[in-house]
């Protein structure tokens, strides 16, 4: 089997995955864990976003700790926006990086809307142009791209005028992101083939949900179609509160073992982001969906051979 010699991973927990918990962390708290992800190796981080904080109250102290963090040698602190008031914001406190989003569900955009995703996404013209002129690097996203809960199935023609749209702007990394956890291997790989054959200058990134188990699974599959940057998330926390039954992002410590494995280089320490993924389940409150924090890793399981496990099995019969 052939995959990557190295990935990269953006860590999505300050963002993504906190925007969800019902508990809301301090910025000296998530300013923390940045400081320890820098730490560990992440060159790619999303610390939050610049949006309502009435909508979306744990993401209000973003700007805080971007003004607490700095700007990092060799690391790419990131936010995401949804208008020009966030490009606002992100040129006041330094944030170099921010990401536009779109729903690739035609119904979804019209009814909340009334506009197709191109042409919302037209009209992230004069948020990318501002960008610009303040020496922000701008990104695009295209969530449900894999399948959404209101059409079901999405179009790859779809996804691809989307694609077009960014194109049209002036955005050439865009990430394909399966918000519904709707993805599955064997679609994932056939649609980046597409994508990256159709689209050869773009930068392309993966972000799936664990909703159905088939996280780790997608991001192999999207490896094997040649993309080498992926989406995680601390301890597994996070998922789409439009979705029922939606479970959090991909592990990031689930990802990084699997490669650890597989000798990928990730460039991450897999002890020091377990680490971060153990403080993050004691700030939330709650267990998370992280299998390695549940088994820990293979390498450190050595037990002792059983004694007298065949001899009582046969006493049992």
């Amino acid at each position: 089997m052939q995959y990557a010699e190295k990935i990269t991973l953006c860590e999505v927990g300050p963002r993504d995955g906190l925007q969800n918990e019902a508990k809301l962390l301090t910025a000296e708290e998530k300013t923390e864990l940045i400081e320890q992800m820098i730490g560990a190796g992440f060159k790619v981080i999303e610390v939050g976003s610049f949006v309502s904080p009435k909508a979306v109250p744990q993401m209000a102290n973003t700007d805080d700790v971007f003004l607490t963090l700095g700007q990092r040698e060799g690391v790419q602190l990131r936010a995401l926006i949804a208008n020009e008031r966030g490009v606002d914001r992100a040129v006041a406190c330094g944030c170099s990086k921010v990401k536009l989003n779109v729903s690739a569900s035609k119904a979804h955009n019209l009814a909340n809307l009334n506009r197709t995703p191109q042409e919302s996404v037209a009209g992230f013209k004069a948020c990318v142009e501002k960008a610009e002129a303040n020496g922000i690097e701008v990104s695009g996203s295209i969530s449900m791209a894999f399948g959404s809960p209101w059409d079901r199935k999405i179009p790859v023609e779809d996804v691809k005028d989307i694609v077009r749209a960014y194109l049209a702007v002036g955005v050439t990394e865009i990430s394909l992101s399966d918000a519904s956890g709707m993805a599955y291997p064997s679609k994932v790989y056939e649609m980046c083939t597409q994508m990256k054959r159709e689209f050869p200058k773009v930068t392309w990134w993966l972000h799936f949900h664990n909703t159905r188990g088939l996280g780790v699974a997608n991001i192999l599959a999207g490896m094997r179609a040649g993309v080498t940057r992926f989406d995680t998330s601390f301890a597994g926390v996070g998922g789409c509160p439009f979705v029922p039954g939606a479970a959090g992002n991909v592990s990031t410590e689930d990802v990084v073992h699997m490669c650890d494995e597989m000798n990928i280089e990730t460039g991450i320490d897999l002890d020091r982001a377990m680490g971060i993924s153990r403080r993050v389940v004691e700030l939330v409150g709650h267990p998370t969906d992280s299998y390695l924090l549940r088994a820990g890793k293979s390498k450190d399981l050595i037990l002792e051979l059983p004694k007298g496990q065949l001899r009582n099995q046969v006493k049992a019969k």
